[in-house]
């Protein structure tokens, strides 16, 4: 298939700081064009959206479900590819059910669904259509992500022991949502964002992150969840003692209210011969702490050789020369490429390869659902250790 894939837009209008993201990370490597769109439940925010956006004034749709019955009308070779959905939780599964049970392919924005029980209706019919649904974990983008999921798996580090990863964030530190911040609004409203905040929100950024890089699963977990701001209808504020699969305990803390900071992200990964540590604030490198060795620093694009060469993971998402930046919108562009990559494989009747398929997907969205359902009831229960399906 020799063009560029038709993205669809479900919400991201003008002044949406989520939208404008997505597509610069959709066009980042010449992939994808974007052909329709419904940008806002405002017609006039939407219809300036597509005007901004040099949207064809008749593929400005008035809402979803328009865009998704007239685009499945449009002759093969016109019609979109796609549909990116960048709306609030609650707006998440009925336009993917709807684009899915259409032919559709599917990114969606985390978490994937206001509910468990939606993210098992849309893994169902992931399954039983064959199309793929990319979900945005936009931190499993980064390469040294990668590098240090692919060092876990070979076994450098021995059999993983703990992780701790932690997501600080301070700009729900005052009563934002009754500030005029409509993002803060829609994020602490239970009828919007579903039953938890700052797990909801970041919380599942973490747990994606501590599964994605260590290969293993959260068991059982034990949380304590907080409402910090008084006011506030949802936790801005958490806590929580992780059990893995093999063994291994750990810790997640997130938290809206840590003020001062910004996105801290970080992640460490400890095995019976050492640890790797790495920070969102510093994505180029990835610290290696091995027993009775001193620390190393691998950092993205550099060609070391054996036995320190990256991973064929680590080259593959890395896009310029070691020693220039590579931040947020790269990794966001590396989703959305991988997805790019593997739907042409498969409209091309190839397989894609694994480097392709690395990028978070609708089974991670129902993790990222039963996590957080596990962590309220936990919090809200005397017994607090609770297992995770």
């Amino acid at each position: 298939m020799k063009r560029k894939l038709r993205m669809g837009m479900v919400g991201g209008g003008k002044d949406a700081f989520i939208g404008s993201v997505h597509r610069i990370a959709a066009y980042m490597d010449g992939l994808v064009e974007l052909v329709c769109g419904s940008f806002s439940i405002d017609s006039q925010i939407s219809k300036e959206s597509g005007e901004a956006l040099f949207v064809a004034p008749d593929r400005v749709y008035k809402d979803y479900k328009e865009m998704i019955e007239k685009e499945s009308q449009l002759p093969e070779d016109v019609r979109m590819d796609f549909l990116t959905i960048v709306t609030p939780n609650f707006i998440h599964f009925a336009p993917a059910k709807m684009a899915l049970e259409h032919g559709f392919n599917v990114v969606i924005e985390k978490p994937m669904t206001f509910s468990t029980e939606e993210a098992l209706e849309l893994q169902e019919i992931v399954k039983r259509t064959g199309l793929t649904l990319a979900l945005t974990h936009t931190y499993s983008g980064y390469p040294m992500v990668k590098q240090a999921k692919a060092m876990v798996a070979n076994g450098e580090l021995g059999k993983v022991r703990k992780i701790i990863v932690e997501y600080p964030q301070g700009w729900l530190s005052r009563l934002s949502e009754r500030e005029g911040n409509a993002g803060a609004a829609w994020r602490t409203d239970p009828k919007k964002s579903g039953k938890s905040g700052a797990m909801g929100d970041i919380g599942t950024h973490a747990a994606h992150l501590a599964e994605y890089v260590s290969g293993l699963k959260i068991s059982e977990l034990c949380a304590d969840l907080s409402v910090v701001v008084e006011g506030r209808h949802l936790d801005d504020d958490g806590n929580v003692l992780l059990r893995f699969n093999n063994g291994a305990n750990g810790v997640l803390i997130a938290s809206q209210i840590a003020a001062g900071e910004e996105n801290a992200l970080t992640l460490r990964v400890y095995g019976e011969k050492g640890g790797i540590e790495w920070k969102q604030h510093d994505p180029n490198n990835l610290y290696v702490k091995l027993l009775d060795r001193p620390l190393q620093v691998y950092r993205t694009g550099n060609a070391y050789e054996a036995p320190y060469t990256l991973s064929s993971f680590a080259t593959h998402n890395s896009r310029i020369p070691a020693g220039h930046p590579e931040g947020l919108l790269e990794a966001f562009g590396n989703i959305y490429r991988n997805f790019a990559l593997t739907v042409s494989a498969k409209m091309n009747g190839e397989n894609p390869t694994p480097e392709m398929l690395d990028f978070p997907q609708v089974a991670e969205g129902v993790r990222g659902m039963q996590f957080v359902d596990r962590v309220v009831e936990s919090n809200a229960s005397s017994d607090k250790w609770i297992k995770v399906d």
